[in-house]
């Protein structure tokens, strides 16, 4: 990863933490770290920031850190509290941890938001403790700030952070955690009955089709840069109809084959629009060095000329991706949000 530094997941820090509760609990002796196992076979040791007896229990903590991951909980406090119980283990969301409201997660409504994968974790590293029933309360108090920089509020996650991780381990800068991210999004859409999702490069996007068309929270779906993965999900769970709503700066690279629109890994579509703006005015005009720009240049009826025959460009595209004969439409806007141009029939959104 060219350096950067890896960390541990919030599922793994949870682990780690009730652990040590778990040892102090059973009087077993608990150093300043503790020792975990992690789904791939191997173990990690990680530092305690305390712990400390209950009244009628036992509570351990550790400070989560991502490494070099841009992790919104880096640097939090995962808190586990532990008393015994009846056979088995029962989970609760304690201060800071999010509930699930809405189904198509991993975890039914009414659950606390401690994926299945952390679930494993937690329960691995306390039986190599103990095997009698436990309740266990993971916290991170400062998870309902931190919550509303994630992607909860829109996945009916309520009320805090969700506990994350599959490996146990933070990879930094992981593609892997964005697409799953947007498959969960997009889960939750169809699973809370949106048949007509709208997709978005992002928060300018999700601002304009929120300003232009009736939509439920769960029905806009933020995608980035991964417009093939994306649409390659919507194919295998194919809704009603899809709404393609943004700036032609990323969806202009649809038509030219880049599905990955990122500046690194996709070409410029400045040439491709100034091309199309010629053609379609039968004009020359001076050239600009953004696609904001080639638009800025027309007047009003020059611009919807253009947004009109761009937008059906990346409809088609993105029709030809599904491959499924899913009914499709497309809106481009400016970067205040304004329409540009419009191509397919809009009715099942307005």
């Amino acid at each position: 990863m060219g350096g950067l530094q890896g960390g541990y997941t919030t599922g793994a820090c949870a682990a780690a933490a009730a652990k040590a509760a778990a040892g102090l609990l059973c009087g077993c002796p608990v150093g300043e770290t503790v020792t975990i196992p992690l789904p791939d076979g191997s173990r990690e040791s990680l530092p305690l920031a305390y712990i400390r007896a209950l009244p009628d229990g036992a509570e351990a903590a550790v400070c989560k850190n991502a490494g070099d991951d841009p992790d919104v909980t880096d640097g939090a406090l995962v808190i586990a509290r532990l008393n015994w119980g009846e056979r088995g283990l029962r989970f609760r969301a304690g201060e800071g941890v999010g509930t699930v409201t809405k189904p198509g997660l991993a975890l039914p409504p009414g659950e606390p938001a401690i994926n299945p994968g952390p679930r494993r974790m937690i329960e691995a590293a306390v039986r190599e403790v103990t095997d009698r029933g436990l309740r266990i309360t993971i916290a991170i108090p400062a998870g309902a700030e931190l919550a509303a920089r994630t992607f909860n509020p829109r996945l009916g996650i309520v009320g805090g952070i969700s506990v994350l991780g599959t490996t146990g381990r933070v990879r930094p800068f992981s593609l892997d955690a964005v697409r799953k991210t947007m498959e969960c999004a997009y889960n939750v859409a169809l699973a809370c009955g949106v048949r007509y999702p709208v997709l978005v490069p992002g928060n300018i996007g999700e601002g304009a089709a929120r300003r232009h068309f009736r939509l439920r929270d769960e029905q806009v779906v933020a995608v980035g840069n991964e417009w093939g993965f994306m649409l390659d999900l919507a194919a295998r769970r194919p809704p009603d109809g899809l709404l393609i709503l943004g700036h032609p700066g990323k969806l202009a690279k649809l038509p030219l084959g880049f599905w990955d629109t990122h500046s690194s890994r996709s070409a410029s579509p400045v040439p491709s629009v100034t091309e199309l703006r010629h053609r379609i005015l039968e004009r020359q005009l001076s050239d600009s060095t953004t696609v904001e720009g080639v638009f800025a240049a027309l007047s009003a009826t020059e611009q919807t000329r253009l947004g009109e025959a761009l937008a059906e460009r990346v409809r088609s595209a993105v029709r030809q991706r599904l491959g499924n004969g899913i009914p499709v439409a497309a809106v481009l806007i400016n970067l205040a949000g304004e329409k540009l141009g419009i191509s397919g029939d809009l009715t099942p959104w307005r």
